[in-house]
C-alpha cells in the first residue's frame, strides 16, 4: 500500500465512519459497522485506527475540522468585523437535523465517558469561541461594535447556538429554524451594540 491510496482511504474511511455515527450514534457503532459499510474487511479499519475509540474520534475531528475550514474562511477574509459576524452567525446557525450538528451533540455526549474524545471535542469547540472573540474584538476596536467583553460575549453567543441547536436537532418540530435564527441575531446584536438587521 503506497503512502497516497493509504491517505486516500483515510479519507474515505473517515467520511463513511461519519455517516455510520450520524446513523447509528458514536456508543452503538462499532469497526465492523464502518468496514461494512465502506466494502473493506475490518484490518484495513485497525490499519488506520488502532482503537474503536480512535477511529470515532478522528471521525469527529473531520467533520468539525470541515467546520472549521469554514470558519477560518470567514476570519481570513477582506470583509467587515459586522459583515464577518454575520457570516459565522450563518455558519454556526442550527439548522434543524444536519450531520454537522448530529455529530457534534452526539460526541459531547460521548465526550463525557471517552477521554480522546473529550480533549479533541473541546479543543474544537474552543476554537469557536476563539474566533468568534476575535471578530468581536476586532469590532469593538474599530468602533463597529460596542463591548467590553468580547470573550464573555463570544460564549455567550456560543452557548445560545449550541441550546438551540440540540432542540433542532433532538427534538423534531418544537421551534422553527427561522425563530431560532432570529433568536441568534437578535441576542447577538445586543451583545455587540448594533441593530440585527447588520447581521441579516
Amino acid at each position: 500500500m503506497t503512502r497516497r491510496s493509504a491517505e486516500l482511504r483515510l479519507d474515505a474511511l473517515l467520511r463513511i465512519a461519519a455517516d455510520v455515527i450520524v446513523e447509528r450514534g458514536f456508543a452503538r457503532t462499532r469497526t465492523a459497522d464502518v468496514a461494512a459499510a465502506a466494502g473493506v474487511s475490518p484490518s484495513l479499519v485497525y490499519y488506520h485506527f488502532p482503537s474503536k475509540d480512535a477511529m470515532l474520534t478522528q471521525a469527529f475531528a473531520y467533520v468539525a475540522e470541515q467546520d472549521l475550514a469554514r470558519m477560518q474562511a470567514v476570519i481570513e477574509s477582506k470583509a467587515s468585523p459586522p459583515e464577518k459576524l454575520a457570516k459565522l452567525l450563518r455558519h454556526l446557525a442550527p439548522s434543524g437535523r444536519s450531520k454537522s450538528w448530529a455529530i457534534w451533540i452526539d460526541g459531547w455526549s460521548e465526550a463525557m465517558r471517552v477521554p480522546e474524545l473529550e480533549k479533541v471535542s473541546r479543543r474544537m469547540d474552543l476554537r469557536w469561541k476563539e474566533a468568534l472573540t476575535a471578530v468581536i474584538t476586532a469590532g469593538a476596536d474599530d468602533g463597529s461594535f460596542t463591548c467590553d467583553d468580547p470573550a464573555g460575549a463570544a460564549w455567550r453567543i456560543n452557548a445560545m447556538v449550541d441550546g438551540l441547536a440540540v432542540q433542532l436537532t433532538v427534538h423534531d418540530k418544537v421551534l422553527s429554524q427561522k425563530q431560532a435564527t432570529d433568536w441568534v441575531r437578535t441576542a447577538t446584536a445586543k451583545e455587540v451594540g448594533i441593530d440585527p438587521a447588520a447581521l441579516v
